[in-house]
């Protein structure tokens, strides 16, 4: 049996869920910064997995819908938060909720959203309710975590290759991870498909945000893609931490203070520690640990219990975020 939804469908479908989605009136300033949120644009990369998922193990999509809108207003409400913390005036190209309403509207909308979240899953069927709950959940901490590591790292005087990892799978995968398992939960997978699908959007989590890592250095500003932005930040990529443990103390801190140095422009401290990077070999290195995180998702798919036809969306899924027509 094939899958009934390709990724586009399934796209459109969540997107016609997504325009009903409807708050009060009152009060404004409470509700105006989710709908805002909600309609900023965004890949809708969790619900999408989350439902074909859901359709390649043969469950209900329309039903698996509610969990959709879940996890997406979860990740918006992170969304609000983070900026808060980064004190962020955009967002996907236009002002954030912190720049256009403030830090304490941001907090309270973003609150909001994340009982919103909750809300949506209740309207599940109730015999599958308490697993996607404790799974929803766990989810829903490791992110935190995952933002709290991000922020010790701030200060931290040495992150090391391990500690970057272990962050970005609680930041970065765990919404995907979680996603997967909520879909191959809804559609009555056995519980080792649901481990399967758990490492398979893990890895393939690892894979992406590495290579935003990389292309935030290495990317094509054709594309639409800022280069340098981490670099003048100072902040902790993967490409950061692999050349901090291959450089020599001299050339550590020249990666420490570079993006500090007040007689630098932007362009020499973006030329200063990439040539850094290009010395130490670490755009190489990067590359490697992305492919071998995306080779090793798509080998999960190959074990699935299900017949290959119906992972071929999953495939697709996969390729698609990666950027990757084969």
């Amino acid at each position: 049996m094939v899958m009934k939804y390709s990724n586009d469908t399934i796209l459109k479908l969540f997107e016609s869920a997504l325009a009903q989605f409807q708050t009060p009136e009152e009060p404004e300033l409470l509700y105006s910064p989710i709908i805002y949120s909600m309609s900023g644009g965004g890949k809708r990369l969790r619900p999408v997995l989350l439902l074909l998922t859901v359709d390649a193990f043969g469950g209900d999509v329309e039903a698996a819908l509610p969990a959709g809108m879940a996890v997406e207003v979860f990740h918006n409400f992170t969304l609000l938060h983070d900026d808060i913390m980064d004190n962020a005036m955009m967002r996907r190209g236009q002002p954030s909720v912190f720049a256009k309403w403030g830090g304490n509207v941001a907090l309270l909308s973003g609150d909001t959203m994340l009982i919103m979240a909750y809300k949506h899953l209740a309207r599940l069927e109730s015999e599958k309710l308490c697993r996607v709950l404790n799974i929803f959940s766990d989810m829903a901490i490791e992110v935190c975590e995952g933002q709290q590591y991000d922020m010790d790292f701030e200060s931290a005087e040495k992150v090391t290759v391990e500690d970057y990892i272990l962050m970005i799978e609680r930041k970065t995968s765990a919404l995907l991870s979680g996603s997967a398992m909520i879909g191959a939960t809804l559609a009555g997978a056995s519980e080792d498909d649901i481990r399967k699908m758990y490492r398979f959007a893990t890895e393939l989590g690892l894979a992406f945000q590495l290579q935003d890592d990389m292309l935030d250095s290495y990317g094509d500003e054709a594309l639409g893609k800022k280069i340098g932005g981490d670099i003048l930040e100072g902040k902790q990529t993967y490409l950061m931490v692999q050349a901090m443990c291959r450089a020599s103390s001299e050339e550590r801190e020249v990666l420490r203070s570079t993006h500090k140095n007040p007689l630098l422009s932007d362009v020499e401290k973006i030329a200063t520690v990439k040539a850094l990077y290009d010395k130490l070999d670490v755009k190489r290195f990067t590359e490697q640990q992305i492919e071998i995180r995306f080779e090793r998702a798509l080998a999960v798919l190959n074990t699935l219990s299900i017949a290959g036809e119906r992972t071929k969306c999953l495939e697709e899924f996969a390729r698609n975020l990666m950027g990757r027509k084969k």
